[in-house]
């Protein structure tokens, strides 16, 4: 009987014992997960603020019927969508449409262009099969805005013969797109045909199919994300290009959504902010459209893994 008090005591002195070190364990646990992880959420956050900041100013500045980007420094203390309506009496929805079909077409054709330039290099054995793949390397180090006086002098002698495609004309602009279209996406779509295995196209010319068919039936089904992923790069590439477009499409009725946009902006004194700010936020709905749409395809390309034959 004398026992249980003595036992007692000494679980009670256990637990008091044992109480300092879960203290202790639960701060030693904050902080190694404030070291690990914690930090990580902050600085996260900081550059989601900072990203966002900026949007939010141009979405600001494009709702203040003001007209200055100074009067927009109090985010959203006015709104009106006057600047939106402004847009239809101006050239903007010119130049966002001929973009969306000068972007359009070059982002097909350089699909079509790298797929078949791939898969001849993927599936074929020809002389001179090295060389080219290394000629692409070399080409692709250098920017087409580069030779862009031999683009003016070309494009000047072409309006003469085949004035669609000349000086001044969006097809044109798309020719000179489509001509620096190989190199990095020919490489990028090289790589992912070469996952594809061969067997599948012997398997299919055993039965009777031709390389067309291969190529239409087979192949571009089984490559269809990275075909996604060029004619993303490809679309937006085109779509937010300067230079070439400034040299090419000399009229302001023929230029693209950058370069009109330029044009609004380059007078800082007299240029019409809430029009610009409203035009770049109209401009940004087709990427971030774009984006979304073919997100799912970008990444059960990243995680589908190899063809199970």
């Amino acid at each position: 009987m004398n026992e249980y008090p003595a036992t007692q005591a000494t679980a009670v002195s256990t637990i008091e014992q044992q109480t300092p070190p879960r203290k202790r364990k639960v701060k030693g646990g904050a902080l190694r997960w404030w070291g690990e992880v914690g930090w990580k959420h902050v600085f996260a956050l900081l550059f989601i603020a900072y990203c966002l900041l900026p949007l939010l100013y141009v979405l600001s500045a494009s709702l203040n019927p003001g007209g200055t980007l100074t009067g927009s420094n109090d985010l959203f203390r006015e709104f009106s969508l006057q600047n939106y309506a402004g847009l239809s009496g101006t050239n903007f929805w010119s130049w966002f449409w001929r973009s969306m079909y000068v972007s359009g077409v070059t982002s097909i054709g350089t699909v079509l262009m790298a797929a078949s330039a791939a898969y001849a290099f993927s599936r074929f054995r020809f002389k001179g099969r090295r060389g080219g793949l290394a000629a692409l390397m070399i080409i692709q180090m250098f920017p087409q805005m580069l030779a862009f006086v031999a683009i003016f002098l070309l494009l000047l002698g072409l309006r003469e013969v085949f004035p669609f495609i000349g000086l001044g004309e969006p097809f044109g602009l798309i020719a000179v797109y489509l001509g620096g279209a190989l190199g990095a996406n020919t490489f990028l779509m090289y790589g992912f045909f070469n996952t594809i295995p061969q067997e599948l196209d012997e398997a299919a010319k055993i039965d009777g199919a031709t390389h067309a068919q291969v190529f239409w039936g087979i192949i571009m089904r089984l490559v269809s994300p990275i075909l996604a992923v060029v004619a993303l790069l490809s679309f937006v590439s085109s779509y937010g290009e300067f230079i070439l477009a400034r040299i090419v499409l000399q009229r302001p009725e023929n230029y693209t959504l950058a370069v009109g946009l330029y044009e609004w902006a380059s007078d800082e004194r007299n240029a019409p902010w809430s029009l610009f700010a409203a035009g770049a936020v109209l401009a940004a709905i087709p990427i971030i459209l774009l984006f979304m749409f073919l997100q799912k395809y970008i990444v059960s390309g990243l995680t589908a893994g190899g063809v199970k034959g």
